[in-house]
This record gives structure tokens, sequence and C-alpha cells, in this order.
């Protein structure tokens, strides 16, 4: 399920996507048009920034921007850095792969076989919207 720190992080990189490329936005700006508490906000800013998504510029004039073009930056990204890996259990995770206790071997496990279906039908469609285009299909 989709944590409401997932949610807040989606909101407030879609907006400021909509900047032109070097502009920035205060945080209590972003908090106001995402709706976000923005003692929230900042902590999750903090942590995009650390991750290379976010740039920020201090001062009266300053605020946050996108590190890199909008198109690549996908909804997968932002998802797999505040709720971590897509996958419904660890062994069908691709970025955090463990197997699992009671299971006698990965292999065999029809189960794993279905979770990891479901975790690439997610991840096709997470990879594939950006924030410069959040349809992943343009036919739908």
């Amino acid at each position: 399920m989709l944590s409401q720190r997932a949610r807040y992080t989606i909101r407030a990189m879609q907006e400021l996507a909509k900047l032109p490329q070097g502009e920035t936005m205060q945080a209590t700006e972003l908090a106001t048009r995402t709706q976000s508490p923005l003692h929230f906000l900042e902590g999750i800013l903090l942590q995009l920034r650390r991750e290379g998504l976010l740039v920020s510029k201090r001062g009266r004039s300053g605020g946050y921007g996108l590190a890199k073009p909008a198109d690549l930056i996908s909804i997968a990204d932002l998802i797999r850095i505040v709720d971590g890996p897509l996958a419904l259990s660890t062994c069908a995770s691709r970025t955090a792969y463990a197997e699992c206790e009671d299971c006698p071997t990965p292999e065999d496990c029809q189960l794993r076989a279905i979770l990891v279906a479901a975790r690439d039908a997610v991840a096709k469609v997470l990879e594939g919207s950006t924030l410069a285009n959040p349809n992943p299909n343009p036919n739908a």
C-alpha cells in the first residue's frame, strides 16, 4: 500500500515539475500547494535532496527545484526512495531480494512466481510514469 509519505512526495515533485528548469519554490509554498504538513514535507525534501533528485537554494528567494529533467524522474523512483521496494514480498524484490524463511526453495514456490509477476506489472506502470508524463500508455 502506498504510504501517505509517498503521496506527499509524489504531489510535491509533480508541483516542482511545473516550474521552469532552474526555478525553485519555497517549502512553505510547496506545502500549501500540495496540502502537506510543512514539517513533514521538509523531511521529505531533505531526503530527496540527499538522493540527488532536488537542488536547494538558501535565502529569501531560495527554495527547492528538480535536480534533473522531469522526464528522467519516474514515480517508481520516488516510491522506492520513500517506501522501499515495489514488491509485496522480499522474495519478489529486484532491489531488496531476500529468501522467505518458510519457503523450501524459491524456484519451486508458486506464490513467488505470482508475486514476481505482480511486481513486474506494477513496476512497468510506475517506471513508465514520469513527472513529465504521468500516463505510461498515451493510447489509454
